[in-house]
């Protein structure tokens, strides 16, 4: 197939930064695509234009339409890093595109910090919650942060103080690679500067306070890090289960009757490559039958960095018919005894698909059992002691044992 499509890389400053070959095939596009931006770096054309106004999927069906003629799509930087590229590629086969990229702000604001970009956190706040920042914040932390918009540095400040990061050191680079190029640098807890301009990036080397909310991005969080009525996997069972869940990229994960949901949150914190996009992009859905808790949910998944967790609020089994797409992973950590549930999450999974249950009753753990001699799999016992006070002394205190069934659909 001919590549018709071509996505082509602009940096700020403009058309002149572009090779011959690129502008060529600007002049010669019959269809322009980009943003107002782009757009008017482009004064005189023959081409139609498209903008992204009605919506990227509006845009793309719109795109699709010209299949086989010649499509311009304009980009920032490099489009295949956050950018409209990776978008593209979703939809459209690669044997039809073809990318011509600029380097982008990642690439510049790491040369101007004299930063290894291999060892860097690289994030975009760009249409996304701000709170995606705080999986990344650690002491001694590196990131750079594509901005939404110039109210984020100020926000950004404002979260990584209120993590007890306030002396932590940002960088903001206005227009980088334009003639308005411009820098600013500041502290977190005593961010003053006038609003920003819109087009900016983030270079933020992360300090701990003596106050600092300092959490490993692996399973077993303490308890005190959730918002929770006590409907709470605990730590200790929480660690095991998400191990037995073996979180991979690009997988989706059915938390039934999440609670607090503490084991979808920690599922996808799990997964290394859950903030790139794209095909190793995993997802985690929170379903709970409790309105109060779902909001619970979703406050927990924002404060641990994973707001993109979907909370759906319906009973299982019946809320699971509507879901979509199919789980390659599920979790029922609640009302393992009622009658079909486990069932229902056994038929949601396709071929490989894994189930794990937790129980505490006697009839949630009777119904496990019988599971497991029709459908096979593995049982486990976790006891759990903690050390507590007994007056003057400590003694340990038992949690509730719980039973654990491990399956995989062949």
């Amino acid at each position: 197939m001919t590549p018709w499509l071509t996505i082509i890389g602009v940096g700020d400053d403009g058309l002149g930064g572009l090779s011959p070959a690129a502008r060529a095939l600007i002049d010669t596009a019959e269809l322009l695509v980009g943003g107002d931006r782009h757009q008017a770096m482009v004064a005189a054309t023959t081409a139609e234009r498209l903008t992204w106004a009605a919506g990227f999927k509006t845009a793309l069906d719109q795109i699709a339409q010209w299949r086989g003629r010649r499509v311009v799509v304009l980009a920032t930087g490099d489009p295949m890093y956050y950018g409209a590229g990776a978008n593209l590629t979703r939809r459209f086969d690669p044997a039809e595109i073809t990318v011509l990229p600029y380097p982008g702000a990642f690439s510049f604001a790491a040369a101007r910090m004299v930063w290894s970009l291999a060892d860097v956190e690289t994030l975009t706040v760009h249409g996304r919650a701000l709170a995606n920042l705080n999986l990344a914040i650690a002491p001694d932390v590196r990131m750079l942060v594509l901005s939404w918009n110039g109210d984020t540095p100020a926000e950004a400040a404002a979260l990584l103080t209120e993590r007890g990061f306030g002396p932590s050191a940002i960088t903001v680079f206005e227009h980088l690679g334009g003639a308005k190029e411009r820098r600013v640098d500041g502290i977190a807890e005593t961010w003053d500067h006038p609003r920003c301009a819109d087009l900016n990036t983030l270079a933020i080397e992360c300090r701990a306070g003596p106050d600092a909310q300092v959490l490993p991005r692996v399973p077993g969080l303490p308890d005190d890090a959730y918002e929770s009525d006590g409907q709470l996997t605990k730590r200790e069972v929480r660690t095991v289960t998400v191990a037995a869940l073996a979180p991979l990229p690009g997988q989706v994960l059915w938390d039934v009757g999440a609670g607090s949901g503490s084991v979808a949150i920690e599922w996808l914190r799990s997964v290394p490559s859950y903030r790139a996009g794209g095909g190793g992009q995993a997802s985690a859905v929170a379903i709970e039958r409790d309105a109060g808790r779902c909001a619970t949910i979703a406050r927990n998944a924002a404060a641990l960095g994973v707001p993109q967790v979907a909370v759906v609020h319906g009973e299982a089994p019946d809320a699971l018919s509507k879901l979509s797409p199919r789980p390659d992973t599920v979790f029922l950590g609640g009302g393992v005894a009622k009658p079909g549930l486990l069932e229902a999450c056994w038929r949601a999974l396709g071929p490989g698909g894994r189930l794990v249950a937790n129980a505490v009753t006697i009839e949630g753990e009777a119904r496990l059992v019988d599971f497991r001699t029709h459908r096979g799999g593995d049982l486990r016992r976790i006891a759990i002691s903690r050390a507590e006070p007994i007056g003057r002394l400590s003694g340990f205190k038992p949690l509730m044992q719980v039973t654990q069934y491990v399956g995989i659909k062949r």
